[in-house]
């Protein structure tokens, strides 16, 4: 009974409930195979063997990642108990910076040798942070992991929790605004970053390729602006200040509306993959970079609620179709077609490798719940099968699979396990919630 009462918490069963008011009962067929699934049971207990286990993103990451905990918050407040978590997002505040500048990750200071440019604090001696400075997802994914922390426990003195002389409201309010001060673009009225591939992390102009210089091709995409209306719309749930919530939410109708204009491809009905600035693409003009669908933006914008029923629809259906002619494993597939081999200077993006077209179930397990949510739940089951299957196969939450399935990367990544076990529990509870 308290595993059931928590989870609503979690998921905000509430919500689901008045959403099922609204929206198709699921076929009494498709009820059979959700309760019936064995793999999902199997699933669940692996995802919540892994996650009590730490905080790292998974083997071969020594950091704790703002944008992976976001991920398992969830399942981790669950399986590690409240404090641990509280004092898990109270380090990456320690390390905010007095722009609200938040790092991607922090690690023992002990521990550190990746070769990043680390940095220390005086509220958080013994470790050292760093930030990859091509993203602009690291201010948004640490609001809405306050929001799920918040959400699932119902911890709101966090709030006010003094951290240097700031609350943690406070220092909500000045991540989002560092956005503004320092990742926004006048002309579009929209956050820009350096040019990745989708969500990735990894600018084409270096071997490495996580850090903005002075050859970075700065450029505007779905998934930041995505990322910051879902973090605006966490951010406007929890702060009672009048004044923030009135300003914010202006900005929230600003960036939907601009992201609407200039990213939303009217003739091919999906998000143009970059708007590019000064400097203009730092790819060859052999390829039209317009085809490229980006199917963990869309996911991303389907969440901020930026696309109609209608058009998720359509998404999904144009997802499916790229993961046939891809031969991919699920719609993790990052995207479709891939950049051809040789765009990227890191060799690790090469087609159909990591974040150029490898298949994220990170990133697939969010469009299962996006599904879920908007009440097509017939094709949220469809698209966990083969997620669920490759971890059962395989016996584990691999960071991401190759496009014929088999695992790369980590092979115990917890930001996977946290949103399939995530997807799976909105399957449960909305058999509850709906008659």
């Amino acid at each position: 009974m308290m595993r059931k009462r928590h989870y609503a918490i979690v998921c905000g069963i509430a919500g689901l409930l008045t959403l099922a008011q609204a929206q198709p009962q699921i076929d009494p067929e498709l009820r059979v195979k959700i309760r019936t699934n064995d793999k999902f049971a199997q699933v669940m207990q692996m995802a919540e063997t892994l996650v009590r286990t730490g905080f790292t993103a998974g083997d071969g990451y020594g950091e704790v990642w703002i944008r992976d905990l976001n991920s398992f918050i969830e399942l981790s407040t669950q399986v590690n108990g409240h404090e641990k978590i509280r004092e898990t997002l109270l380090l990456f505040f320690k390390f905010q910076e007095a722009n609200g500048d938040i790092p991607d990750g922090y690690i023992p200071a002990s521990q550190a040798g990746a070769g990043y440019a680390y940095r220390s604090s005086a509220l958080a001696p013994g470790y050292v942070a760093h930030k990859n400075t091509v993203e602009t997802d690291q201010e948004t994914s640490l609001v809405q992991a306050v929001s799920k922390y918040i959400l699932a426990t119902g911890d709101r003195t966090f709030l006010q929790q003094d951290v240097g002389g700031k609350t943690i409201d406070e220092r909500m309010h000045d991540a989002l605004q560092y956005l503004l001060d320092f990742r926004f673009n006048n002309e579009y009225g929209l956050l820009w970053g350096a040019t990745t591939v989708d969500w990735g992390d990894v600018q084409p102009e270096h071997a490495w390729g996580v850090e903005l210089d002075s050859s970075s091709h700065p450029a505007i995409d779905i998934y930041d602006n995505a990322m910051f209306v879902i973090a605006i719309n966490n951010y406007l749930e929890l702060t009672k200040n009048t004044k923030r919530v009135a300003y914010w939410t202006t900005i929230k109708k600003q960036i939907t509306a601009n992201t609407r204009k200039h990213l939303w491809d009217a003739h091919r009905k999906k998000y143009k993959p970059h708007i590019y600035l000064d400097k203009g693409s730092p790819f060859p003009n052999t390829f039209d970079e317009d085809e490229i669908y980006y199917h963990g933006g869309t996911f991303t914008a389907i969440e901020a609620g930026f696309l109609t029923r209608d058009e998720i629809r359509q998404a999904y259906r144009d997802m499916q179709e790229n993961v046939r002619k891809a031969g991919a494993p699920s719609i993790g597939l990052t995207v479709y077609p891939p950049y051809p081999n040789g765009t990227f200077q890191n060799k690790g993006l090469s087609e159909y490798s990591y974040q150029n077209g490898g298949d994220w179930t990170w990133f697939g397990a969010r469009m299962v719940q996006q599904l879920i949510q908007h009440g097509m739940y017939a094709e949220a089951y469809e698209s966990i099968q083969p997620m669920v299957d490759l971890v059962v196969r395989h016996q584990g939450f691999y960071e991401w699979w190759t496009i014929d399935g088999q695992p790369a990367g980590s092979s115990s990544f917890r930001g996977a396990a946290g949103v399939l076990w995530k997807s799976i529990r909105m399957f449960q509870d909305t058999l509850t919630a709906t008659p």
